[in-house]
């Protein structure tokens, strides 16, 4: 089985391209989905955030409060490093699992996982290939806006947070530019895994 990372920075399209990968027959794993799993109302992994940051950012219901989060970390370095060390080995963990019984199932598949930060937190090197999805800079600051409704300056300091898509694509096997319109960013996901499958034989 080939597995393959997946990864790009905030708002840069990775859905719609993860999307268009299962569409060619590609098995795909959004780690984004997995780091909600992993810290789900009485997992170990929500019970190791509460006793870092406390009751406080649980909602009513002792689920994650993720915008109280996401307030707390994207403003203080040190925090948002705190938490990625408690999420990040668990998502892991359910990642290589999910990858052992793919490849049980399905020896001559292809297996993608896409996750946000594969390379800060050297993830990346798990994989055979890293594919890395990016678009002009102005374009993901618009995208970013306009998806999560923040303001300019909240935007700017999430985009900030995460390493520049430059230094991400110099990581990469494949790039794919999702700048231009769906059918532009599909001929890419094609032509990648076209490739793909030559190093799958």
């Amino acid at each position: 089985m080939l597995k393959v990372g997946l990864t790009g920075s905030i708002a840069v399209g990775k859905s719609f391209v993860c999307d268009v990968f299962r569409e060619l027959g590609c098995y795909v794993l959004d780690a984004d989905q997995t780091a909600r799993d992993v810290v789900k109302k009485g997992t170990p992994g929500i019970a190791q955030i509460v006793s870092e940051f406390g009751k406080e950012i649980l909602t009513a219901e002792g689920e994650l409060d993720r915008p109280k989060m996401a307030s707390i970390v994207f403003a203080d370095e040190k925090m948002r490093l705190l938490l990625n060390s408690i999420v990040h080995p668990l998502v892991f963990e359910s990642q290589n699992a999910w990858l052992a019984a793919r490849e049980a199932e399905d020896p001559k598949a292809i297996a993608i996982v896409d996750a946000a930060l594969m390379i800060e937190s050297g993830g990346y090197r798990r994989f055979e290939k890293l594919i890395v999805v990016w678009c002009e800079p102005e374009i993901q600051f618009e995208r970013l806006i306009k998806r999560d409704g923040l303001g300019e300056a909240d935007a700017r300091k999430r985009i900030e947070s995460q390493m520049p898509q430059d230094e991400k694509k110099r990581f990469a096997d494949f790039l794919i530019d999702t700048s231009g319109d769906f059918e532009s960013t599909r001929e890419q996901c094609r032509y990648v895994h076209s490739k793909l499958l030559e190093f799958n034989r």
